[in-house]
């Protein structure tokens, strides 16, 4: 039969590891909601950087660049919650 002690300890560590799981879950559902990931902007080499592009061509579209593809992503991002006309 288990003692109090370890019972306590049993308890804080399924705790500790169901709350773990939901953070992992609220992660992941964050992530399924970035605008690289429901628009899926094309991914191409332009000069020495990564380009994430949605649209037909930089001017109508919407742009990021980076040295690697994650950044070039992580800029399409911020890019697309800019609004229109504001300065980076």
């Amino acid at each position: 039969m288990l003692n109090d002690e370890y019972q306590s300890m049993a308890a804080n560590a399924i705790a500790h590891a169901a709350n773990m799981a939901q953070i992992s879950w609220q992660m992941a559902a964050a992530a399924a909601e970035r605008p690289s990931v429901l628009y899926r902007p094309a991914l191409r080499i332009d000069g020495n950087q990564w380009c994430a592009l949605y649209g037909e061509n930089l001017q109508d579209g919407v742009a990021g660049f980076g040295d690697s593809p994650v950044e070039a992503m992580h800029a399409f991002d911020a890019e697309w919650n800019k609004k229109l006309g504001a300065k980076a």
